[in-house]
């Protein structure tokens, strides 16, 4: 019974029963689109879709995190491919982006033993789990014995005979209950809705419904963060999961994967990555922290201030952030064995020259930052055309200084490249100012410099920042 008619109209639901149809939307591939190996090497990144939740992909303190993200952040490494994510938890809006291309693997809990999507090509398995029933304990549960509220508990399957469950559209949940149903010769109630299991199953906690099922590992980790709730009656027996890839062009991808996976699985690195998200107790304390991002949209105690300072250099917060994140991962009392201070790592010498104690507040190291990044656009503003393309030479010489970031724009020009795009160009030749042939040419004025730091600085911090964009939300996003 729902207890909250507001719930209702928000969900625009579907009903089922154990006699309709579940007609999962049958996705056709096209063998146009290629996503096998040797083409996502071309492009020069893997895009996998995955679900944001507690455990699969989520930000907090700033950092992505999640079982998923680190799985596919270490197979991405292992190939050497840069890996951008799309957060989806629409499970027919991600097979969507499968088919279309926009997408080149599926990182979702998918089940070798129900899918039955025909159109997709499964990985071998990377775990195993069940479905569970999520349920609401008694109110005054902390006073009764486990026998008791066993008793007052669905504790079976044929107990779900005439009550109402919700589950995620698109979902695998409404197809096993649907079988359940004609299993057992008992009608049950099944509304799909667009919402993911966990705001489903927080649903279930506050009581605006009463059940919903979801995987088991997923939800034992929930149980921690509402106690009411029950995650103790299995709706299935266990199975395997995997991830998934079109059925088409995708040999070699498949191949990679699966061999990784054999491998990595056997590691140490698996099993403890396993237990950080499913098996940690401080999983709680990250889900209730206001630097949970996905709860809170926040990714560190500055972020009114950053919000604040960076229209002044027309910069979306988030980008900024990510910079900060990079320098000091927030901390502003951090120094460097340089002497770099604070928030966004200033020098002293360089807060002095904008009349700035860098060392007084964070607020007026922030100050000082966003001078710097005024000053540096100022030297690349007039050689830069491309606004977008600017923030990498603004970026690099934050960490660099200009005047490498110029030799590298003379020594692009002077090799043939174009001096005012980045990848592929001018960040080379940043990297080149470590041989002598090259920082001994005539047009260096800076002379020597490892270049590998500031090339990974910037991409470090565009990274994240695209992590920031599909998580936190921004109502002036700057399109980069």
């Amino acid at each position: 019974m729902v207890k909250n008619s507001t719930f209702l109209f928000i969900f625009c639901v579907t009903v089922f029963t154990a006699c309709s149809p579940h007609r999962t939307p049958k996705i056709q591939v096209s063998s146009i689109v290629s996503c096998d190996l040797d083409s996502i090497r071309k492009k020069g990144k893997l895009v996998a879709v995955t679900d944001f939740n507690s455990t699969d992909y989520f930000i907090y303190k700033g950092d992505p995190m999640g079982f998923n993200y680190e799985l596919l952040k270490s197979f991405s490494d292992n190939i050497g491919i840069d890996l951008e994510i799309i957060p989806e938890n629409m499970p027919d809006k991600a097979l969507r982006m499968l088919k279309t291309g926009e997408a080149d693997l599926l990182a979702f809990n998918l089940s070798l033993d129900s899918s039955g999507n025909k159109d997709i090509r499964y990985t071998i398995p990377i775990g195993e789990t069940k479905q569970v029933l999520i349920q609401r304990k008694p109110r005054n549960w902390r006073s009764l014995s486990a026998d008791i509220i066993d008793t007052k508990l669905v504790r079976s399957q044929t107990g779900l005979t005439g009550k109402t469950i919700y589950v995620p559209a698109g979902s695998s949940y409404a197809a096993q209950l649907i079988s359940l149903a004609k299993e057992t010769g008992n009608q049950i109630n099944i509304i799909e809705v667009p919402f993911e299991s966990e705001k489903l199953i927080q649903n279930v906690a506050s009581g605006a419904i009463d059940y919903t099922i979801c995987d088991e590992n997923l939800a034992v980790v929930n149980s921690t963060y509402f106690p009411i709730i029950d995650v103790s009656t299995p709706i299935s027996l266990p199975h395997k999961i995997t991830w998934g890839i079109r059925k088409n062009n995708s040999d070699k991808l498949l191949s990679a994967l699966n061999r990784w996976m054999t491998i990595y699985k056997l590691t140490g690195s698996y099993e403890l990555l396993y237990a950080k998200y499913f098996k940690n107790a401080r999983s709680i304390a990250i889900v209730n922290s206001d630097l949970y991002a996905l709860n809170t949209g926040k990714v560190s105690p500055y972020d009114d201030m950053i919000k604040k300072f960076s229209p002044s250099i027309n910069w979306d917060w988030r980008l900024l952030a990510s910079l900060i994140c990079q320098e000091s991962h927030f901390n502003p009392d951090v120094e460097s064995y340089a002497g770099a201070f604070g928030l966004m790592q200033i020098m002293p010498e360089t807060g002095k020259n904008f009349g700035i104690d860098i060392t007084s507040s964070p607020e007026n190291n922030l100050k000082a930052g966003i001078r710097y990044i005024k000053w540096l656009s100022s030297i690349f503003g007039p050689k830069i055309s491309d606004e977008n393309e600017r923030i990498y030479f603004i970026l690099a010489a934050y960490n660099a200084g200009p005047g490498h970031v110029l030799d590298a724009m003379k020594l692009a020009e002077k090799n043939g490249m174009d001096p005012e795009k980045w990848n592929g160009n001018v960040a080379l030749w940043l990297l080149k100012k470590s041989l002598p042939q090259y920082y001994n040419d005539t047009v260096v004025k800076s002379g020597y410099f490892r270049g590998i730091e500031s090339v990974r600085f910037v991409s470090q911090i565009l990274e994240r920042y695209e992590h920031y964009k599909k998580i936190i939300p921004n109502e002036k996003v700057r399109p980069f």
